[in-house]
């Protein structure tokens, strides 16, 4: 009688599971997470560097900016304003962090142009430069000479009712191209009593330093 083979089950052994590796982030999964970026500590800062400008530090500041050579001939040719400077702090980790800054805006009526700057008055170099078309806000001067030659010109003066006076020096800056204030900086001085309604508007050239146009405010 034939030898009967005895079946036999192989039994196939499960494999251990691998237990989860913690990555850096602490997770089982996934890419180690970047380090939180660590804030500046603006408490630490140094607060002269928020302090405003002094006339030594203007001075610096605007014969830094004038000998530098690309807005050299803004400084030969002689017609520009000052219209704003101002302390600039930056925050670390820019390099220029810790420095003393100092923004300086100027208009440049010769070349109808806005000169934008960052002087590093530490180092005395210019560190940033634009210049554009923009029409920056009117300096504290020009307003002054606005309302001075809008108040000398006759036609003005025809019109000013007694006890009218300049309230407000404005910049203008017209829409229509064929309006001389469409490509000239300019600047709307409004006329009429304190407390009242405007009675009267006078458009001035700064670049010659002349009245425009006159206009009633209802009209304007």
């Amino acid at each position: 009688m034939p030898a009967t083979r005895k079946a036999t089950s192989v039994a196939r052994k499960a494999k251990p599971a691998k237990a989860p590796v913690k990555k850096p982030n602490g997770k089982a999964n996934g890419k180690p997470s970047k380090a939180p970026r660590k804030q500046a500590d603006v408490a630490s800062a140094d607060p002269t560097l928020f302090a405003p400008l002094t006339p030594g530090e203007v001075a610096d500041a605007l014969r830094t900016l004038t000998e530098d050579r690309r807005v050299s001939g803004m400084a030969k040719v002689g017609r520009y304003r000052v219209i704003g400077t101002e302390p600039l702090v930056i925050k670390p980790p820019h390099y220029m962090a810790g420095h003393r800054l100092a923004r300086v805006v100027i208009y440049d009526y010769a070349a109808d142009r806005c000169v934008d700057a960052t002087v590093d008055l530490d180092a005395g170099i210019v560190a940033h430069l634009d210049v554009t078309r923009s029409q920056p806000m009117l300096s504290r001067e020009e307003e002054a000479v606005a309302i001075s030659v809008a108040m000398t010109d006759e036609r003005v003066r025809s019109r000013v009712s007694l006890g009218e006076e300049p309230l407000v020096a404005m910049h203008y800056w017209g829409k229509d191209p064929g309006d001389l204030s469409f490509a000239r900086r300019s600047a709307s001085v409004i006329f009429g009593r304190a407390g009242g309604h405007p009675s009267v508007v006078a458009i001035v050239d700064l670049l010659d330093n002349v009245v425009t146009t006159v206009t009633p405010a209802g009209q304007w």
